[in-house]
């Protein structure tokens, strides 16, 4: 039985899920209708400009997630090795265990990253000022701190997407544990 929908709220779970599963060029209006049990009408009342307005609301979700439980613990450290402990176990827990791909990272690789192009820069742009901050704390030169940040991001987005590819979470938390113990040094 389909929960009933009283807010635009209820929907951004199931529109995540969909978008994290076929992207955003293949999450068809008649996919999102059946996975919500609303019409394209009621669809359209909740984001009127459609489908893009769904990704944005998505992509607007996320960053509020990532901005408390990421860039949180980055932004306002105690010490640097809990603020990455922390960054890490967030990441294991959003991404359940490499198995799910990130929507910024999703829409990034997607032909229609154009539509996105600014919250998905912005996103990865403060996640990584974020962590060559703490990494400065944690007595890395400034430069050499964006290079590891920077490395971090990509290590993290492509262990994601190798995790997936083998079907085996395993290769995430394996690249994350070692992630981590590289940034706590």
């Amino acid at each position: 039985m389909v929960k009933q929908v009283a807010e635009r709220a209820d929907l951004l779970p199931k529109l995540a899920q969909l978008f994290r599963s076929h992207g955003y060029e293949g999450t068809s209006l008649a996919a999102i209708a059946a996975a919500t049990g609303l019409g394209k009408g009621s669809l359209y009342h909740f984001f009127p400009r459609g489908k893009p307005e769904m990704a944005q609301a998505v992509l607007d979700e996320t960053a509020a997630w990532f901005a408390r439980a990421v860039l949180g613990p980055l932004r306002h450290p105690g010490p640097p090795r809990v603020a990455i402990r922390e960054m890490c176990r967030a990441l294991e827990a959003h991404h359940n265990g490499g198995t799910q791909i990130c929507a910024f990272a999703l829409f990034a690789a997607d032909e229609t990253q154009t539509l996105f192009a600014a919250p998905l820069r912005t996103h990865f742009q403060q996640w990584i000022e974020a962590l060559a901050r703490v990494l400065v704390l944690a007595g890395r030169g400034a430069a050499a701190a964006r290079t590891e940040a920077f490395d971090a991001v990509a290590c993290i987005q492509g262990a994601i997407i190798l995790a997936r590819a083998a079907e085996d979470g395993r290769v995430f938390a394996g690249a994350v544990a070692r992630l981590e113990a590289r940034l706590c040094v």
